[in-house]
């Protein structure tokens, strides 16, 4: 699947109606992301059960400031509708196809059952 452009009236149901989302939040003016952007289109042509999606933050300031994105380019990862991972840089190529390795893999009952705990350690305070 070829990359797309995200949206505040789109990313909601992106992330909504899809297992795993990546997330590229970049700018025009920003050298990082000019250099990141081909990877993360040649590794989503490899992965088309994922959404490999973009968000220019220039365009889409109020989904970037929703994120907190502070530096740019920064990857966003959703998997079952729960944030797993927030990172700013570029990723190299072999870097970005690890990371959709472990995201897989991710045994995400784990992960609800770890935020579950939290929002009851929370509540007890």
């Amino acid at each position: 699947m070829a990359t797309v452009d995200l949206a505040l009236d789109t990313i909601e149901s992106t992330i909504e109606d899809n297992d795993i989302v990546l997330i590229d939040f970049w700018a025009d003016w920003c050298g990082p992301c000019k250099m990141f952007a081909p990877t993360f289109e040649k590794v989503s042509e490899e992965y088309p059960k994922i959404v490999f999606a973009k968000v220019d933050t220039e365009a889409h300031q109020e989904l970037a400031a929703q994120f907190q994105i502070r530096s740019i380019p920064t990857l966003v990862v959703f998997r079952d509708q729960i944030g797993i991972f927030s990172q700013p840089g570029a990723l190299p190529e072999e870097g970005l196809r690890d990371l959709i390795v472990q995201i897989e893999g991710l045994d995400m009952d784990g992960v609800r059952a770890e935020i579950a705990k939290e929002k009851s350690e929370a509540a007890a305070m």
